[in-house]
Formats: structure tokens, C-alpha cells, sequence
């Protein structure tokens, strides 16, 4: 079983594309593949993101 990705781990991931592309350390064969990465990253930290606010607001409503 897979460890569920956690968003600290996902916004590192994200950093370290980005450094990359930055640095020009990333070929044109491998950008495609990390930018759906990225992505998929993107998605998923809003995801979170999106449900801890709800958890928030819901906390704080009671």
C-alpha cells in the first residue's frame, strides 16, 4: 500500500519542477511529463487546501 502524499510533500515536489525549469536543467523530452506532474500537483494541494478550510469553517461554526 502507498503512503498517501501529504501537501508539504506535493508543494516540494512542485518547487523542485519549477527550480529545474528555472535553471534550464530540464530537456524538452521531460517537460511534458513534469508539467502534467506539476499539474496533478497543483490539483491535488487545492484539494487539500480546500478541504481543510471546510474543516475549518466548521470548527470555528460551532
Amino acid at each position: 500500500m502507498e503512503k498517501e502524499l501529504t501537501y508539504e510533500q506535493a508543494m516540494k515536489r512542485l518547487q523542485e519542477i519549477v527550480e529545474k525549469i528555472e535553471r534550464g536543467e530540464m530537456d524538452i523530452d521531460s517537460l511534458a511529463t513534469n508539467l502534467k506532474e506539476a499539474k496533478d500537483l497543483v490539483a491535488f494541494c487545492k484539494d487539500k487546501l480546500t478541504k481543510v478550510e471546510a474543516d475549518v469553517k466548521k470548527c470555528l461554526d460551532l
